[in-house]
């Protein structure tokens, strides 16, 4: 075992997420979204150093010491856990850290997240987006998601990551997981290849660039179900995100494909409830006839309001899902108050805050 597996063991005997290690401090994990030093003696920088680069491939660590940082998938058979990894330099020294993938793929029903977001799974063909900060379990969602179209349709699903985090049997479907860096250079072209391999999904861990978006966007025409990820924090902002990529004059061609194009948006964010653990709060997006219009006429500042007016259709704005947590005392007034968009649906007094 390397010498970081002991430190990764102890992350996951107590239910932790994240793993940091960085000179000059304890190694540091991240529990319920709290950080805990693990003891106080503050690891040196050569120390880090070695560490982190025992657990490197010789490709790991040329493409580090070429670009400073370098991210990866780490497996360690005696725990049974796979770990995202991310190795960068700082201004003290090699950094890295550690986030823990589950072994076993959740439902939909089991993230506790509503079950209209598996109707995204009945179509042929479009672009479906799940956003939201680093750490709110968009992967999980997605992971979530591809495992029900793997077990209930006979199609071929390729998944495009960096790295891949869940690993993913054929079950009813055929899944064929490609990682950057490893099995090909890029998303881009990744994503390209994948027209000429007959898929029926396409899952883009990450649309980081406009020439990924663009391609994403030209599958999602072309008769593929595209799933892709954005760090957004809403709807709105997640279509103006995609637009504003491109330079102006290829803007309103853009929203013309965007808007024939795209299902919906599920953005999301963590929030601690008050048994301690976290949960999901989710936005909803179902593109309909009207919501294509405001985004073909640049006019995605109104989306908010059809979200909040389609609650029959599934749909519902952060807050609102931020409001029935409150109602339901699953997370405390504080919480609700800092993930709302609208911080006046908990307002706060001299006293603290209050709920109305």
């Amino acid at each position: 075992m390397a010498r970081v597996d002991k430190l990764l063991g102890i992350l996951r005997k107590n239910g932790g997420s994240d793993l940091h290690i960085s000179p000059e401090n304890p190694p540091i994990v991240r529990i319920s979204g709290d950080l805990f030093p693990l003891g106080e003696r503050k690891m040196q920088l050569e120390e880090t150093g070695s560490l982190l680069l025992e657990i490197m491939t010789e490709s790991q660590r040329k493409d580090f010491e070429r670009t400073s940082d370098v991210d990866f998938a780490y497996e360690v058979a005696e725990l049974d856990s796979r770990f995202r990894v991310n190795v960068f330099l700082g201004y003290r020294g090699i950094s890295g850290v550690f986030r823990l993938i589950p072994n076993e793929i959740l439902s939909i029903s089991e993230l506790k997240l509503p079950q209209v977001v598996l109707e995204f799974t009945r179509f042929s063909k479009g672009l479906v987006l799940v956003t939201g900060p680093t750490g709110s379990g968009k992967s999980t969602t997605l992971a979530s998601i591809i495992d029900h179209i793997n077990s209930n349709s006979k199609s071929h699903i390729i998944t495009i990551e960096d790295p891949i985090e869940f690993v993913h049997a054929s079950k009813a479907g055929l899944v064929n997981q490609r990682e950057v860096g490893n099995h090909t250079k890029s998303f881009a072209a990744a994503l390209r290849a994948s027209l000429r391999e007959d898929p029926d999904i396409i899952l883009v861990g990450e649309m980081r660039d406009l020439e990924t978006i663009e391609l994403a966007i030209t599958a999602a025409e072309t008769g593929h179900l595209v799933f892709g990820t954005l760090h957004t924090s809403s709807a709105a902002k997640t279509v103006d995100r995609i637009i504003n990529v491109f330079p102006t004059d290829q803007q309103e061609q853009i929203r013309t494909m965007l808007a024939e194009s795209i299902l919906g948006v599920v953005a999301q964010q963590l929030v601690r409830t008050v048994d301690g653990k976290r949960r999901a709060a989710v936005e909803i997006l179902f593109v309909t006839a009207a919501v294509s219009n405001l985004i073909r006429e640049g006019k995605t500042y109104q989306i908010p309001s059809v979200i909040q007016t389609g609650r029959d259709r599934g749909m519902q704005l952060m807050d609102q899902d931020l409001l029935e947590f409150v109602k339901r005392k699953i997370i405390a007034v504080e919480e609700a108050h800092r993930y709302a968009a609208d911080k006046r649906l908990f307002p706060i007094d001299k006293e603290g805050l209050l709920y109305r």
